[in-house]
C-alpha cells in the first residue's frame, strides 16, 4: 500500500444515482478504438445498490459496471477485473484518446477472447455515481517532512469526514461493501460463478470477494499481492526487496564504477546517518527552495523505488550530496492536491490484527523507511466513519479456490512475503515468483514471458494449472546512470 498523505480539507464532489431499486443493473452499448485499431465494443451501465447495506432504507448510490462480451464463447466463467487503489476509476479509459487508454482497450480487448470481461468500479470514486475527494493542502517548504505532523492532520481530516457531512452515510464504504457490490452485478449479469483478476488493492478485493461469496468464484489470477490483514507494509520486507535491487545493480557494468565504498545499502544508510543530524535547505533555480529532512528521504527511499531502475542512480545523487532532482520532486509533491477520500475510509475499516500490528511497531526496518505507511491510519482508525471489520473477516483460512499467484520479487509496494505467507492457506493454488517483478497486474508481469502470459490466460478460460514454473524472470534491467560531477 502506497505512503499515506496528509490531508486536511475535505470536499466531496457528489453525482446523485438516477431512481432505481436496489441492486438495479441496466447497460447500454457502445465502441472505443483501441491502439491497433480494432473496435472494441462494450456495455457500460451503472449499478445502483444501498450506500449501507447495513441500514435499510438508506441512500442509494451508482457504481459504474462495463461489460466486453467474449469474441468466441467457450463457456468459460466471466472475467471480473478488480481495479486497484483504492481511489481509481477504469472508465475514464472510454473517452480517453490517449496512448495508454487505447493500449488498455487493447489489453481489454485480448482478456474477453473467451470470456466476457466485465470490470466493477469502487463505490465512491465512480464515473457512474460518486465522486468522493479530499483536497490536499499545500504544505509548507522552509520545513521537513515530519511523521507526527502526518498524523495530526490526517486526524483532523477523519474528523472533517465525520462531522461535516449529513446525508452521506460514509460508513458504508467498506472493502466487504465493494465485495458486495461485485456480487450484485454478478447476479443482475446472470452469471453462476465468475473469475477474479487483482493486482494490488485489487487482489484485496478480491480475497474480500472469496471471503464474503466464496461459492461463487470459480478462480483466480492474483498478482502484488495484498492479503486482507497486510494493508500496511512491513517495512522490513520492503527494504528487502530494495536489497535484492541493489544487489543487481552492483553487477551493472555500466552502474559499476558509480557504485559507492561498501555499496548501495550501505550509501543508504550513510545518507541515513546525515539527514538524521538534521535537516538542509536546497535552492532549486526556478522553483525556489525546500528543506529536506530525515522524513523526506524515507519516504523518497520508497518512493524511488517504484522504478527498479532509476532507484541506484537516485541513491548514489543523494550519497555524493547532489539534492536538486530530488528537491524538485519535493516542491511538486508539496502542492496541493485532490485524493480519493474512500482511501482512508477502506483502509481503516480494513484495519490489521493485533498481531500483525505489533510486528509493524518493532519492525528492525523501522529506522530506515519510518512508519509513514501506516502511522496516520493508524492514529485515525477511530475517527474515522466505517467501522473495523475483524480479525474474522481479514484473517487468513483455509480456501480451496483455484488460484494462479504471480508476484514480483522487486515489489516495493506488496512485497514477494504477503504471498509467500499467505500461500499456505490455498492448497489448489500455484505461484510464479516473477524475477525483476515490481508492482503490476499479472499480464504485465509476464512481458518478457509470452507463453506464460498464454498459460495464465488459459488458466482463466479453463483452470489448468499444469506446467507452470515456480519462478521466471524478466529481462535484465537498464539501469539510469547518476547525475554528473
Amino acid at each position: 500500500m502506497g505512503v499515506r498523505r496528509c490531508l486536511a480539507v475535505l470536499a466531496l464532489v457528489l453525482v446523485p444515482p438516477s431512481p432505481a431499486n436496489a441492486d438495479d443493473l441496466k447497460l447500454a452499448p457502445g465502441m472505443a478504438i483501441a491502439s491497433d485499431g480494432a473496435q472494441v465494443h462494450y456495455e457500460v451501465g451503472t449499478l445502483h445498490v444501498p450506500e449501507n447495506r447495513a441500514r435499510p432504507g438508506g441512500r442509494q448510490i451508482g457504481v459504474g459496471v462495463l461489460r466486453i462480451r467474449a469474441r468466441a464463447p467457450t463457456g468459460a466463467p466471466p472475467i471480473f477485473l478488480l481495479v486497484g487503489g483504492p481511489g481509481v476509476t477504469l472508465l475514464d479509459t472510454l473517452e480517453d484518446q490517449g496512448p495508454a487508454a487505447k493500449r488498455r482497450l487493447r489489453m481489454w480487448l485480448d482478456d474477453s477472447e473467451s470470456a466476457d470481461l466485465v470490470i466493477v468500479e469502487q463505490r465512491g470514486y465512480t464515473l457512474r455515481g460518486d465522486m468522493l475527494e479530499l483536497k490536499n493542502p499545500a504544505m509548507p517548504l522552509d520545513r521537513p517532512a515530519r511523521v507526527e505532523d502526518d498524523v495530526a492532520l490526517t486526524m483532523a481530516q477523519a474528523r472533517a469526514a465525520a462531522g461535516e457531512h449529513p446525508g452521506i452515510d460514509l460508513a458504508g464504504y467498506t472493502i466487504a461493501e465493494c465485495a458486495d457490490d461485485v456480487d450484485a452485478a454478478r447476479r443482475l449479469l446472470g452469471y453462476d460463478r465468475i473469475s477474479l483478476l487483482g493486482a494490488s488493492f485489487g487482489s484485496q478485493w478480491s480475497f474480500a470477494v472469496m471471503r464474503r461469496h466464496p461459492e461463487t468464484v470459480a478462480r483466480a489470477l492474483i498478482s502484488a499481492v495484498e492479503p486482507l490483514d497486510n494493508g500496511y507494509d512491513m517495512p522490513s520486507q520492503v527494504f528487502a526487496a530494495l536489497q535484492r535491487i541493489a544487489f543487481e545493480a552492483e553487477r551493472d557494468p555500466a552502474l559499476a564504477p558509480f557504485i559507492p565504498k561498501g555499496g548501495l545499502i550501505a550509501a543508504v544508510r550513510a545518507v541515513h546517518d546525515r539527514f538524521a543530524k538534521g535537516p538542509v535547505t536546497v535552492q532549486v533555480p526556478g522553483a525556489g527552495a525546500v528543506t529536506l529532512g530525515l522524513g523526506d528521504f524515507q519516504l523518497a527511499l520508497r518512493e524511488q523505488a517504484v522504478d527498479a531502475a532509476v532507484w541506484p542512480a537516485f541513491v548514489i545523487d543523494l550519497y555524493n550530496g547532489r539534492y536538486q532532482g530530488w528537491a524538485r520532486q519535493v516542491i511538486e509533491q508539496r502542492k496541493a492536491n485532490t485524493v480519493s477520500l474512500i482511501g482512508p475510509l477502506i483502509d481503516t475499516a480494513t484495519g490489521m490484527s493485533a498481531a500483525r500490528e505489533a510486528q509493524l511497531r518493532t519492525d528492525p526496518a523501522l529506522d530506515m523507511l519510518g512508519s509513514w505507511n501506516f502511522a496516520a491510519y493508524l492514529a485515525s482508525a477511530d475517527a474515522w466513519p466505517t467501522d473495523d471489520l475483524g480479525d474474522a473477516f481479514r484473517l487468513p483460512v483455509l480456501n480451496p479456490t483455484p488460484v494462479l499467484f504471480v508476484q514480483g520479487d522487486w515489489d516495493t509496494n506488496t512485497p514477494v512475503e504477503n504471498l509467500t505467507g499467505l500461500l499456505p492457506y490455498f492448497p489448489n493454488a500455484r505461484a510464479i515468483i516473477v524475477h525483476r517483478g515490481q508492482h503490476t497486474g499479472a499480464l504485465a508481469l509476464l512481458r518478457d514471458r509470452p507463453e506464460l502470459a498464454a498459460a495464465a490466460r488459459r488458466f482463466l478460460k479453463d483452470g489448468t494449472l499444469d506446467d507452470l514454473p515456480a519462478e521466471a524472470a524478466l529481462a535484465p534491467v537498464r539501469f539510469a546512470l547518476p547525475e554528473k560531477e
